[in-house]
């Protein structure tokens, strides 16, 4: 099953997640591909970034993010052409911007490179699916997204709209104590005439902001992404970094 354009990958229910994470990567077909010497090009120009501003490129977020099983869950790598579906949401509130480009996939402020990983329980039992992604920045840039968020957080109580969606509620969590800083909340999303609870554990590490997504349709209680695979991902960075 494919997602919608419409839908952004890391927002919507679970049965659509699942079959992202069944579809793996995607290449696209050969008209769709950059020309080489393009993408050589856009991958020195990030390389040469990424190095300017302590961060890490897409090369090196790659081998630094969880795949296989984790925690209990799978971690799979999530096709790019989905992934690109949820860039670019716009929130009706300009506040609440941070909160839609995380339901996006994304963070609000560019970062140097981003990679995703789909999440599925290893047991049958667990009804908690989700997604995680990683986003590089420079550290003031991560510390500020990080600082924006929970302004978002506290400033958006009654939700917002992107994309002809409408969340309706953001409560925050109890602050994690994980990484350097970290931010906890839910935001319920009106699917239809479904409301589906959608939590999210986004934490900094250095420039690294990785976020965690969650949900589970039978306990919303219980749809935080759960720590020991927040905290096999934060040993992978913290490791690179040296």
């Amino acid at each position: 099953m494919k997602l919608p354009r419409a839908l952004p990958i890391l927002a919507v229910l679970p049965a659509l997640l699942a079959a992202t994470a069944c579809s793996g990567e995607s290449t696209g077909s050969p008209t769709e591909k950059p020309k080489a010497s393009a993408t050589q090009s856009a991958d020195e120009k990030e390389a040469a970034e990424a190095k300017r501003l302590g961060a890490f490129d897409a090369k090196a977020l790659e081998k630094i993010a969880i795949t296989g099983r984790t925690g209990g869950f799978d971690a799979k790598k999530i096709a790019r052409t989905e992934v690109e579906a949820g860039r670019g949401m716009e929130a009706d509130q300009k506040a609440c911007q941070p909160l839609a480009s995380l339901i996006g996939g994304f963070t609000h402020m560019p970062a140097v490179s981003t990679v995703h990983r789909s999440l599925q329980p290893g047991d049958a039992a667990n009804a908690t699916v989700g997604s995680m992604w990683l986003a590089s920045h420079s550290e003031d840039d991560a510390t500020r997204v990080m600082k924006e968020l929970r302004r978002a957080v506290t400033e958006c109580p009654k939700g917002f709209k992107t994309l002809g969606l409408t969340y309706g509620k953001v409560e925050s969590l109890p602050t994690p104590k994980l990484g350097d800083e970290a931010v906890g909340y839910r935001i319920t999303g009106d699917i239809g005439k479904q409301k589906v609870p959608m939590t999210y554990t986004v934490v900094r590490s250095g420039g690294v902001v990785a976020a965690f997504y969650g949900v589970n349709m039978l306990d919303p209680k219980k749809a935080a992404i759960p720590e020991p695979v927040i905290k096999a991902q934060l040993e992978r960075i913290a490791d690179a970094k040296g």
